[in-house]
């Protein structure tokens, strides 16, 4: 990959070597332990300040995709997965962007009628079933992750669709449908015995819970999905701007 960034950009010089270094980190060679190019080598090639170099690599730090260790280097950090909430994408597509390649242990499709709660969200009535899909999702050797996802029937899901392909990539393309809104709501919770088994962990043991109300471009619900991920294994970043 050549290094380089564009000086006559009115896009800072730090956000500018921000995002060449998340193009280093899903690099194969990188994503296996190799260590980052030199600070110092890696800032004259750039032709920046060491400064500018550290503040993007800082950031990086910060979200939990780097490790920094004094006379040893900068290199990936494979223990944990970052996720943030601007610019939100369907988990795989987030996975993909950093080189982490996602295996499904579980997938689920049924059908069920909503609870009280769940159909004054979607704004229907509870003898209207909806698509329910299940997903226990991670690395390759092992879950982090347990999804729970809602539907709401005015898309037109059958339940027979390829749920292995990025999940509002399917809505868009097969039934028009955008995804263009995400609220959401995070907390902390000790894992009950479902939740255990899921993802192979010890009952009690503490899970980040993550409830997400998803609308299309008419602000209309669309999904309702509930996330719990392994609190050892990821790290939940937002970023604000004024």
């Amino acid at each position: 990959m050549k290094y380089s960034i564009d000086h006559k950009s009115p896009i800072p010089l730090h956000i500018q070597a921000e995002e060449l270094l998340r193009k280093l980190i899903a690099e194969e060679e990188f994503q296996n332990g190799k260590l980052l190019p030199n600070e110092v080598e890696l800032a004259k090639v750039l032709a920046i300040s060491r400064t500018t170099l550290r503040q993007a690599i800082n950031k990086l730090v910060f979200e939990g995709l780097l490790i920094r260790k004094k006379r040893t280097g900068t290199k990936v950090n494979q223990a944990t997965v970052s996720s943030k909430s601007n610019n939100w994408l369907s988990f795989s597509q987030e996975m993909k962007l950093r080189g982490i390649t996602i295996k499904n242990f579980e997938l689920h499709v049924t059908w069920v009628y909503p609870d009280e709660m769940l159909a004054n969200f979607f704004e229907i009535k509870t003898d209207r079933k909806v698509l329910k899909m299940e997903r226990v999702r991670g690395r390759s050797d092992e879950p982090f992750v347990y999804f729970i996802s809602y539907f709401h029937p005015r898309i037109g899901l059958t339940g027979d669709e390829d749920f292995k392909r990025p999940l509002y990539e399917l809505l868009e393309m097969d039934y028009s449908t955008v995804a263009t809104l995400s609220k959401e709501e995070i907390s902390a919770h000790a894992a009950d015995d479902e939740i255990a088994t899921k993802l192979r962990i010890k009952n009690g043991e503490p899970v980040l819970f993550r409830k997400r109300f998803v609308f299309d471009q008419g602000e209309r619900p669309l999904e309702y999905n509930l996330g719990y991920y392994k609190a050892d294994s990821f790290i939940y970043t937002v970023e604000s701007r004024r």
